[in-house]
This record gives structure tokens, sequence and C-alpha cells, in this order.
């Protein structure tokens, strides 16, 4: 393709991943689908390879890019299915991501999946919000391997069924999956077309294209960052289950030939608590930093990662082993493993790198069990974001590894027994620096009936770094009643009780003076 055409037909296949998301936002019925946006949608390659994703949860992205390969061998394909998984250990991130993935056939030929990711805020666990205090991944809800959903168009009920009466809620549950399947309907319509429009031939010839095109521009991105060695290692406040100061260690190699590899050896071995994560999970956090070190025209496509590899030893926090409890290995350690790339690459290029942003997706679950009116919330919450040289350090948002929204004090008052008495910016605790870093925030809950709340939070011990002499950002605190919490706690509640949640700020950057 001459480089119009191909801008042309890059364009076109991420817009059949932002109306899959359209679909996906209206039809859904929870907050956390609808208000939050907690969802992502993408096309690949007949043999799992990304193509095209839309501006959604680069966690759920990173993860999917480095799995589906293994996941669309595995299991046979005709036109009209759609497979549906969770199983962190079998191309997931933790359970209530739930991914449904559709083949798109043209003229006979299996040619490309529609995929969407989406978080529900039940997926059946112990408690509440379906993000416990765990120990084991079966203690964080249903686990639902590789099957298919629907084969040949038909729609296996038994199956939905089994799915949605394990949750608290079978009426959002069973209405959010309808629109994940509407969403890949939408997604298989538009990218047929595009096939129609380019034949078979030019999709694949386009899809090689872009492949190449992508693995440039990574190359050229890369080759940029000076050849050497370079280290770095931060650590998890705790486990929840008694563990503290958990090791992430990363040594990144740039050869100087384009390419970058990383090693996570000396990363602590995987723990009893539910900080664990599989490998598809730590790997989608390292494609995201070098992603943001390429040119914003780089396709979001299987060629821009070629040359990017990383190891972690089997066992280990970073690449845990079955049964292993990965609640928030997806939302908190990731976001540490972001840091510790970060802090290597700011030794190469400290111009173009920033300072740790508050590292923590402040989780928050909880929900009512009473039999006439259970409930099931779920949210993140944001921080300071950290300073660079290029600017930053904004406050109270959503960094790295998430890009939900907050769900609004309107809808969250309006559907759930729960006033928000108070929601600001947490002056003061952005690091200060020549350009300071971000401040947190402060999220007050008062509980208006008895609840069951998990808080899965980190840098409540650990301050997000500052860097090239810049100062940390301020610790998180999480208290009850003006009492301090652990950072990760189960807790009941009683009404007229009042949860408040102080996040983290940003590094700063910078020496003054």
């Amino acid at each position: 393709m001459d480089p119009v055409g191909l801008s042309i037909f890059a364009s076109r296949l991420e817009a059949v991943c932002d109306e899959m998301g359209a679909v996906l936002r209206n039809a859904a019925f929870s907050p956390n689908i609808r208000d939050r946006l907690d969802f992502s949608c993408a096309v690949f390659d007949a043999a799992g390879g990304l193509c095209a994703q839309a501006a959604h949860i680069p966690v759920h992205l990173g993860s999917m890019a480095y799995a589906m390969a293994g996941l669309v061998a595995r299991l046979s394909w005709t036109d009209g299915d759609m497979v549906i998984l969770n199983d962190p250990f079998l191309g997931g991130t933790h359970l209530p991501d739930v991914t449904l993935i559709a083949p798109v056939f043209a003229g006979g030929w299996l040619l490309a999946f529609v995929v969407n990711r989406a978080h529900h805020a039940d997926i059946g666990a112990e408690a509440p919000g379906s993000m416990p205090v765990s120990r084991s991944i079966h203690q964080e809800g249903l686990v639902i391997e590789p099957v298919h959903l629907i084969r040949a168009g038909a729609l296996d009920e038994a199956r939905l069924q089994s799915i949605v009466a394990a949750t608290r809620n079978p009426a959002d549950s069973r209405g959010d999956l309808f629109a994940q399947v509407s969403a890949n309907r939408a997604g298989t319509a538009r990218l047929r077309e595009l096939i129609a429009s380019c034949e078979t031939d030019g999709f694949r010839s386009g899809l090689c294209a872009l492949n190449d095109y992508g693995e440039r521009l990574a190359r050229a991105a890369l080759a940029a960052i000076p050849a050497g060695v370079y280290a770095f290692e931060d650590r998890m406040d705790d486990d929840g289950q008694g563990r503290c100061d958990i090791l992430i260690r990363v040594r990144v190699e740039i050869p100087g030939d384009g390419t970058a590899r990383l090693d996570f050896s000396g990363t602590a071995p995987q723990v009893a608590g539910n900080i664990n994560c599989p490998l598809a999970v730590a790997a989608a956090a390292v494609l995201y930093v070098f992603r943001c070190l390429m040119p914003p025209q780089t396709p979001a496509c299987a060629g821009a990662f070629r040359p990017i590899s990383l190891t972690a030893p089997e066992g280990c926090l970073l690449n845990a082993r079955y049964p292993a409890a990965v609640a928030a290995g997806n939302v908190e350690t990731s976001t540490r493993v972001v840091d510790v790339v970060l802090g290597a690459l700011a030794q190469a290029i400290p111009e173009r790198i920033p300072a740790a942003s508050h590292g923590s997706m402040n989780n928050l679950a909880m929900g009512g069990s009473a039999p006439e009116a259970a409930w099931d919330y779920y949210e993140t919450i944001g921080g300071g974001m950290g300073a660079g040289a290029l600017g930053g350090g904004w406050s109270g948002v959503q960094t790295h590894m998430t890009n939900t929204l907050n769900t609004p004090v309107e809808v969250l008052e309006a559907r759930y027994p729960l006033r928000v008495t108070r929601y600001t910016l947490r002056r003061g605790s952005g690091g200060g620096g020549r350009i300071f870093g971000g401040d947190g925030l402060v999220r007050e809950l008062e509980f208006l009936a008895p609840a069951t709340v998990s808080l899965l939070t980190e840098r409540r011990r650990h301050r997000p770094w500052g860097s090239a002499g810049g100062q940390p950002g301020a610790a998180g605190c999480n208290l009850l009643n003006g009492q301090v919490l652990p950072s990760k706690v189960a807790l009941e509640v009683a009404a007229g009780d009042r949860l408040r949640i102080e996040t983290p700020g940003g590094g700063g950057w910078g020496k003054v003076g």
C-alpha cells in the first residue's frame, strides 16, 4: 500500500474498535462498564496477532496482545462462533475481566478476530465486588476456561445461565454479557465491510504492510535509546497476608540494534496473597511503557512489539503458577512493573522519563448481601501523576495501566446505599522539584446500609519515587471513621460508617535551584 492508503486502512481498523466500544458502553447495564468505561476492544488477525485497538485499558489490551495467539490456536472456529473466558492462566488477566472472542470469516476463509474484554463488578467471588483479599484464585469467583458461548450463531443458554447464576445480580450480569455479544457482532459486521472493500488478498497484504510499518517505527524508537544495560528495583507494600516489601527487579538490555530485552530475574517468588500475576499481565505493562516511547502515529499492531522480549522466572510474582491468587496482580502489580521499567529507562533517557505516578488503582469493592437488596460495586480511584522534564504532574487522574473514568457522584448515590461526603484533591501530596508531582485525591463515602468492603491498595508504605533529583510523592492512606486501615483489608461496615481513601501523589522531577 502507498502511505496514504495504509493510513486510511489503519484508521478504518481503529474505527471498528471504536464502534465496538460505543456499542458496549451504550448497551451495558452496570455503572462499571457504562460509566467508568472499564472495557477494551481490539481486532486481531487469523493467527491472533494484534491489528488494532481502541484507546481503552492498557492492561486489558497488552495482555490480550500477548496471549491471543495461544488462545486462537487451541480452539476450532466456525462462522458465528463466540468464545468466552476469564481464566488468568489461559489468556485472561483476573476473573472480573470477562473476554469474548468472535472469528471473522469472508469467502470461507478465517481472516480475523474481534475481541472485547469488560470488567464485571461481580463474578461470584466470596466478597461483594469480586476483588477479595484472597489466597487462591478459587476464592476470587467463577473461573471460565475458553469455551464457546455461541456456536455457529446458536447461543448456549445453559452455559450463559451457569455464569450469571454465580453472581449476586444475574440481571445485570446477563445484560452486560449481551452487551459484549452485541459489541462483537457490530465489530464483525464492520470488519466484513472493510474486507469486502479491499478483498481478501488486499486485507491480508494491508495487515502485513501495517505490521512492517509498526516494526520500523518501533525499531527506530528503540535505536534512539543509548545502548547499555539498565537495572532498577522497587517493592510492593504487602500481599494482604502478612508479607511485606516484596521485590520486583528488572534488567533492561538495549543492544543498540533497535531491540529491547527485559529480564525480571531476582523478582520475589509468588506470594500467598493476591498480588501475583500471570506473565501476560507483566507483558502488558512492559509493552505499554515502550509504546509510550514510540511516535504517536505508531499503529497498535503486533509488528510494533516484535523487537521487545521479556522473561520472568516461572513461579515468581510476575509469572505465577496456578492456583495463585491474582485479583490485585492485574491492577496493582502491573502498575509497579511500569514503575520499575520506567526507573530503569530513566538512567538512559532521563529527559524523556517521568517520576513515578501514584502507583495504585486504589481498588474499592463493596456490596450488600440482603436478599431483597443485594448490590455490588467496584471502582478505582485516581491519584497524582509523576512529573517529567516535558511536563506531567497532573492531579487527580488515572495513570498508566488504567484508563477508566470515575463513577459520577450522582450515579453512585442513585444506584447504591452510599453518600459521597467528600471528593477533592489532596493538596500538597505531590512530590517537590523543579516540576511538582501531581496531587492525589480524597474520596470519602458514608454507608447508608450495612455492607462488606474490600480494599486493595498500594503505595501506602513505599512512596512514589521522584526523578532527576525530585522528591517522592506522599504515600496514600485508608481510614474508617478516622482509624487507619491496612492497605489490603476486608471489613464489615454499618450504616453511618465513613470510609476515607487518600490516594498517593506523584513524584517530582528535577532539583530545585
